[in-house]
């Protein structure tokens, strides 16, 4: 197959405050064999304040990377739309920037979509993928969220919470989102689950971060997950039945 052959893959990368570490993810994102795929990796640089701005502009350039700053800090789910709207690719996958999840799973989220077997993949930190172990309460609070975002959707998620996610591109497009934070995760799981998607979920590694070693997300943003998973359930409606 020649190169402009093969599908393309949209690799996003929301950036808030990680100059430690996104040089490193995107060298990992950049080099991960993917023979079947070209790739295009878009990283939005949400205001960020320690530096990280800089070092994005010393990354090596190349006709695979594009990044887009944006003038002061909006959220991570602001972040991602700035981001989507930039994608091509006939499929598109969500990367953290602070080395959590592992780009070596990028294979087997993408083999679903690839056998025509799904239009979103959650890679589940709880399925059987090797995980350190951190905070229970954070755990506990996960799966809570999970279980509503689940009774909401219909879906029978085991991490809804995930950062991995990978989408058709042409469904991933078609979504409209509002939420800037990271309630941005119930409200995408909710509204492809209205759409009728298919989803499935594969396991993937997880190297948690701690609070001293620059995890953000607080309780805060599990009220505010609780905000969206009800906004969304009574806002979003399925599409009509079409008759064939």
């Amino acid at each position: 197959m020649s190169t402009e052959a093969r599908p393309l893959l949209s690799i996003v990368i929301p950036v808030f405050n990680e100059a430690a570490t996104v040089e490193t993810i995107v060298e990992r994102v950049r080099r991960v064999p993917l023979p079947e795929l070209r790739r295009e990796v878009i990283v939005v640089d949400d205001g960020s304040t320690d530096g990280t701005t800089e070092v994005l502009r010393r990354l090596p350039a190349g006709e695979d990377l594009r990044v887009l700053h944006l003038p002061h800090n909006r959220g991570k789910g602001a972040a991602l739309r700035e981001g989507f709207r930039l994608t091509r690719g006939d499929y598109v996958i969500i990367q953290d920037a602070d080395l959590e999840y592992d780009p070596n799973d990028y294979p087997q989220l993408l083999q679903p979509l690839l056998d025509d077997l799904a239009d979103v993949v959650f890679g589940s930190r709880f399925l059987s993928g090797p995980h350190r172990v951190l905070y229970f309460w954070h755990y506990l609070g996960n799966r809570m969220l999970t279980l509503l975002s689940n009774v909401v959707s219909d879906l029978n998620l085991s991490d809804m919470e995930t950062c991995y996610k990978a989408f058709r591109g042409s469904v991933l497009r078609s979504l409209t989102l509002g939420c800037d934070r990271f309630g941005f995760e119930p409200e995408v799981t909710i509204k492809v689950a209205r759409l009728g998607c298919r989803v499935y979920e594969v396991p993937v590694r997880y190297n948690g971060r701690t609070y001293a070693e620059g995890k953000k997300i607080t309780w805060r943003d599990g009220i505010a997950a609780l905000y969206w998973i009800a906004r969304t359930g009574l806002t979003t409606r399925r599409p009509p039945a079409v008759d064939r």
